[in-house]
This record gives C-alpha cells, structure tokens and sequence, in this order.
C-alpha cells in the first residue's frame, strides 16, 4: 500500500487482532483452577481473545472493499478480479502453505500422529482452500489449529466480488449511493438467511462430538454454527462500513474521536461480559464473536478512526506498526511455537510451578519474543517477497484494487 493510502486505525486494529488471538491462546494454557481468586475474572477475559478473529474479517471486508465501492460511486468498470485474485493468493497462499506443511511434519514427528488417509485429506484440503466445508477437515493440521480461519477468509475472498458484481449489473444502484449501500443490507439480509438455513439443514449428531475427542470433535462442535456463510456476514459487515466511510467527507474532526472511544467502549463490553456464556461467545443468529454487536462496534471505530483528528495517529504508533506488519505471521506461526515448547519442556506455563501465574507469565514472555522473532523472519524472507511479486505481476493494471496489508 502506497504511504498516502494509509487507512489511519487500520494498523492499530490489525495488531490487536492478532495480540488479542495470541493471548487467548496463551490463556488456554493457564490452569484456571489454580490460579487466585483475585486473577480469575481477567484470565476468563483472555480466553475471550479468540474475539480478535472478527476483528480481522471485519478489516479484511473494510480494505477489499473500499476500491469496490468507489468503482460503483464512480461509475467505473468493477476492478480488474484478476489483479484482486493474484494479489490475494501472494498474500495468504505461501505463508499459509509453508505454515500448513510445517505444522504437517511438526505432528507426524513430534506429536507422533500416524499418518492417516484422513489426515492427509485434511492436509490436502487445507493446501486447497477448501476444508472449511465439513468438521473432518475444519482443521487442516493437528499442531496450528488457527489456520482453520484462513479458507474460512478465502470464502469471504471469492464472494465479496460476486456480490459486487451483483451491484454492478444493476443500473439503478450505479452512481446512487444510499440506494447501493441498501443493496449491501439486502445482501447480508440474503447471507444470514443462508446462515440459518445451514444451521437447519446440517445440524450435527453428538457422535465424536465434543473437544475431548481431538480437533475434529472440537470441529464438530462448532460446526454448523461456524461456517464461512455465518462469518461472510461479518466480513460483509466491515465492507459496508467501507462504503459508509468512501461517502464522507475527507476532513477530520474530534467527534470522530469520541465516536471511535464509544465503539471501543461497546466492543470491550461485549467482550468482557462474554465469560459465562459459551466459549465461542455466540450473538445472534448463533454466529461466533458477539454477533452483531461486537463486529458493528469494530467497523464503527474503524470508519471513525479514519477521519478522527488526533486518536487514529495516536494509536497507530511505530510499534503498533511493526505489529501490524508482522501480524499475519504471528497469527499463523503462534500455536505451532506454543505446541513445540509445551512438548519440549513439559513443565512450561506453571505446570510445575509453585506460582502458577508466575511460571505461566515466564512462558508468555518467552513464547512472545519467539513468536515475534519468527513472524519477523516470516515476513521479510516469505510474505514480503510473494506480495512484491503479486504487486509486479499486476502492476500493468490501472486499478490498484486490492490492498495488500490485510
């Protein structure tokens, strides 16, 4: 992305996102049965960190689809798809693939998993793309269980142009913004019908169901709720909040401050009053993550950060930066870390400490410098030279429709 292309917030939320993920995953490591009392309400809060995986489909919907809806204003042709495709496989393709295979190994050495006709499906099914479609591929490897959200985003990927183009071959909607940013309503309206009739039609037996049967019964017991239909909806959600944003004015002002404050001020709340309720923390329509709350508050703040005076730039620091830019690297780099030092040293986390908080903050601190240092080498030796190569192969385009830092 271009310097003067820069959505103020964008990075702030992009690093939370990933922050927040890796500290659910820390939590889980915790032994919640042991810790004090006074603890025990923050912990269950970090548990909930698996909220930050509707921060990124909501920033992902925002950024794709900015050049979407500034065509459709414009009158313009739609966007070059080929452009948009190839600059979205260099961005999620290789280091998705190379995290995929490493995680492959990483099961069928030190995890001892035999090697299965399933389990190579699975493998398969994730290097495709493609296994978010049934429980007994949801989770492409056993050692990096949050890459099922990747193909789940890949889905998001092909059918946000395919609504588009729906938009685009309507006359009526061309150059009519209210009445194109209605359309988009009717358009999650259609998706979450979808998302019911999924929930009715593919309802699951209790037979291997349940997280005590491994990944894929943990699989089965989030699906059908978690499908890619139900999180297109909250894809769609940050893409209408594009268009909201593209229709206003490009000065800034302080009531943008206050208003990106008070969606924040919602989205913690939503968060925070999740312990108690189910660990997905189901909204709505049970759809994962405080739907529809928790997802309208996050695109709120993001439209507001981008035309605020002064708290965008405030919370989009350099360190904040750095973490943005690593963040796809963390994300998909942090549990194959924290599988390998759990097996190499059993006792980590507090397992064989006296403080369990003490011995779990020991690992934390080590897991994060480790993570950090590979999502580094991550993106300087693996994501930045394919998104370099996607950005050559396209540069012949007179759109620049994609934006590479999702």
């Amino acid at each position: 992305m271009r310097p003067q292309e820069r959505l103020v917030g964008a990075d702030f939320l992009r690093a939370t996102a990933c922050l927040l993920v890796l500290a659910h995953h820390l939590a889980l490591r915790l032994d919640m049965r042991r810790i004090p009392d006074e603890l025990a309400s923050t912990a269950h809060i970090l548990r909930f960190g698996n909220f930050g995986v509707a921060i990124f489909f909501v920033l992902s919907g925002f950024l794709l689809a900015r050049p979407f809806w500034r065509a459709l204003d414009g009158g313009s042709d739609m966007p070059s798809l080929g452009t948009y495709a190839i600059r979205r496989a260099a961005r999620i393709a290789p280091g998705f693939w190379v995290a995929a295979t490493v995680s492959f190994v990483v099961s069928l050495t030190l995890l001892a998993v035999p090697l299965t006709p399933e389990l190579a499906l699975r493998y398969v099914a994730g290097l495709l793309f493609m296994s978010q479609w049934h429980w007994r591929t949801f989770f492409p490897v056993e050692a990096d269980g949050p890459l099922w959200s990747i193909p789940f985003e890949v889905t998001s990927y092909v059918l946000l142009p395919a609504c588009f183009l729906l938009l685009f071959r309507l006359p009526r909607v061309r150059q009519r913004r209210l009445l194109a940013r209605s359309a988009w309503l009717c358009v999650i309206a259609v998706v979450l019908i979808a998302h019911l009739a999924i929930l009715k039609l593919f309802a699951l037996d209790d037979i291997g169901r349940g997280w005590a049967y491994g990944l894929q019964g943990g699989a089965k017991e989030w699906m059908p709720n978690y499908n890619p239909i139900g999180f297109f909806a909250v894809f769609a959600l940050g893409a209408l909040a594009a268009g909201i944003d593209v229709m206003l004015p490009a000065r800034h002002s302080f009531w943008f401050d206050a208003a990106a404050l008070l969606a924040f001020s919602i989205a913690g709340y939503r968060l925070a009053i999740s312990p108690g309720g189910s660990a997905e923390g189901y909204g709505s329509l049970d759809i994962p993550y405080g739907f529809p709350v928790f997802p309208l508050a996050i695109a709120t703040a993001l439209v507001s950060l981008c035309h605020s005076h002064r708290l965008g730039r405030l919370l989009d620091n350099a360190p904040v930066r750095y973490v943005a830019k690593i963040s796809f690297g963390i994300y998909i780099w942090q549990e194959i870390i924290l599988t390998l030092i759990q097996r190499l040293d059993p006792s980590s986390f507090g397992a064989s400490s006296d403080n369990v908080v003490t011995g779990w903050l020991q690992s934390c601190g080590l897991t994060m410098v480790l993570v950090l240092l590979v999502a580094t080498l991550s993106h300087h030796l693996l994501e930045r030279p394919a998104i370099d190569l996607g950005n050559r192969l396209t540069s012949h385009s007179p759109d620049r429709a994609t934006p590479f830092k999702v």
